[in-house]
């Protein structure tokens, strides 16, 4: 009965996962396909933000299944895998700081919007928000040293609920998580009280803004469903103490799905079929039936 369940939970994971995973590395060969797409500093950030969701969908499933078939990891081979979770997971929101930025400078500013948001400057910030989030993945890592774990093994799913590093590392991942959250929080909330303000003057471009506020809405859900992935690990220790081992694997393989698969799927809807620009080529690519024209 216990191989049964281990199979379906097995199945309910791996087949949404992998679907979603194809539709990503579609969606992130869409945007290297075209000038238009690598030249675009908000299609530069989409490939970022895509990028470290489809490393983030992959690694997890990879954890999960090396869990359901019973695969004892050192303790170093799981901070690593816990360390790459770590970095892809700190991208997401960091990423999602700088887009509505941009979104910002194009309607309030847009005559210096090409002087301000250039691919040099887009760049160097993605630059940066892949060194404070490997940052991040270093201060913990100087905390996992203080612990003998090189013959340690983890018996059950490898994550930062398997690695029991202390009070002190607890306190750091939440303090770490609000301010990440609270500053991408700030900047998609001040973003659109600028897009508003600035949609009400007569020389803004009026279908401009509103397009702008619907995507900073879309940053928002984006952003919310970023932080769901983080209210996971608390949820499954807490459910851990109080339901039998039966039920507790329902309810995790269930929030594993919900939390961790879904937010991660659904960048590529979100902004690939919304895109105007991007969805024909999009598509083009998944269905092989329809031409597309993009002028360079």
């Amino acid at each position: 009965l216990l191989n049964s369940i281990t199979l379906i939970f097995s199945i309910i994971s791996t087949v949404p996962s992998c679907v979603f995973l194809f539709i990503n590395g579609i969606m992130l060969f869409t945007l290297r396909s075209k000038p238009v797409f690598r030249e675009t500093c908000r299609f530069i950030l989409l490939y970022n933000l895509l990028l470290a969701d489809t490393v983030q969908l992959a690694q997890s499933q990879v954890q999960f299944l090396l869990s359901v078939c019973r695969v004892k990891l050192v303790y170093s081979l799981c901070i690593i895998l816990s360390m790459l979770a770590n970095l892809t997971t700190g991208i997401s929101p960091l990423t999602l700081v700088l887009m509505p930025l941009e979104r910002y400078v194009a309607v309030c500013y847009p005559l210096r919007h090409a002087s301000i948001i250039t691919v040099r400057n887009t760049v160097a910030a993605v630059i940066a928000v892949w060194a404070v989030s490997s940052l991040n993945n270093l201060t913990r890592v100087l905390m996992f040293l203080k612990f003998p774990f090189e013959k340690m093994e983890v018996y059950d799913l490898c994550s930062n609920i398997a690695l029991v590093l202390g009070a002190l590392t607890a306190e750091y991942d939440r303090a770490y998580t609000c301010v990440v959250f609270v500053s991408a929080g700030v900047a998609v909330t001040s973003s659109y009280v600028g897009v508003i303000v600035a949609a009400r003057s007569a020389s803004t471009d009026k279908a401009l803004a509103r397009k702008a506020r619907h995507t900073l809405l879309l940053h928002l859900v984006q952003l919310g469903l970023s932080l769901s992935s983080t209210i996971n690990n608390p949820l499954v220790v807490a459910l851990s103490k109080v339901l039998t081992r039966m039920a507790f694997l329902w309810i995790q393989n269930i929030f594993y799905v919900t939390f961790i698969i879904f937010p991660r799927c659904m960048t590529s809807l979100i902004y690939g079929l919304r895109d105007q620009t991007i969805r024909p080529v999009l598509l083009y690519h998944l269905s092989c039936r329809v031409k597309v024209r993009i002028s360079p």
